[in-house]
């Protein structure tokens, strides 16, 4: 339904976040198959609040988590914060999360520090999704949100990527009918066209040609009668060539 409509999913579903209008009834690509059959769990060794915690991405690589923490405290005090960092190498993923002390303090980094640069770098930031959206797949499994075209892998319906608005059946049905309406009208036009083009023209006109065409056909007629009886003018092909030859044969030998 039209009305139930949202640009932001309130429902985790793959399906759904493949679409760019979430109104996909088959997955599109393998990942958003493996998102479909995939049984994720939230990870319970995460401690904080889940409605306090912001998700910021896109970090630059080089960035410690003093200069996130420095960025962030200005929004209001900070219970915790995690970089997360490879657990082999130790470096730094490119993403982090915030727990804010106070909601308004989270509901206004939230708003402000979305596409903030950060060492060279636009953040990402949006409310933690793990733990407070419902059915929610992480991007290792074909789900998540956002990502880049040049992977071919987008997913929608949340504040990176939120949903195009689908266009409502009745509006896709009126659209169809102006179609063929003009489609007719287009027909209808050439159709004119082929019989102005082809009209024949009027009664007199075609008494004139026919009158003519029965003239010639009694001359030639008459004609072909005449030579047949010897009575019109014959020449003499074979003479003709004969004569033709010897000139030829007398210059030549000259």
């Amino acid at each position: 339904m039209m009305s139930e409509w949202s640009p932001v999913a309130k429902v985790y579903d793959p399906l759904k976040a493949g679409s760019i209008d979430g109104t996909d009834v088959e997955p599109h690509d393998h990942a958003v198959w493996r998102a479909m059959q995939a049984r994720y769990q939230p990870n319970k060794g995460v401690s904080g609040d889940p409605h306090l915690t912001l998700f910021v991405a896109r970090l630059n690589l080089q960035t410690t988590e003093e200069k996130v923490h420095k960025v962030f405290s200005k929004y209001g005090d900070i219970r915790q914060l995690r970089l997360v960092r490879d657990i082999v190498t130790g470096f730094s993923k490119g993403y982090a999360f915030v727990e804010y002390k106070e909601e308004r303090s989270v509901v206004r980094a939230q708003r402000d520090a979305f596409r903030l640069v950060v060492d060279q770098h636009e953040l990402f930031v949006d409310f933690e999704q793990e733990r407070t959206l419902k059915g929610w797949i992480p991007r290792r499994l074909g789900g998540g949100q956002g990502g880049k075209k040049e992977s071919g892998q987008l997913r929608f319906g949340g504040r990176d990527r939120p949903f195009r608005k689908p266009i409502s059946l009745a509006t896709a049905t009126t659209a169809q009918e102006r179609t063929t309406e003009r489609r007719w009208e287009r027909s209808s036009e050439r159709d004119d066209r082929h019989k102005e083009r082809h009209r024949p023209s009027s009664p007199g006109r075609n008494h004139d040609r026919r009158e003519a065409r029965e003239r010639w056909n009694d001359r030639a007629d008459k004609d072909h009668y005449l030579e047949k009886r010897g009575s019109w003018p014959q020449r003499d092909r074979s003479t003709e060539n004969r004569g033709r030859d010897e000139k030829r044969y007398r210059h030549k030998h000259s």
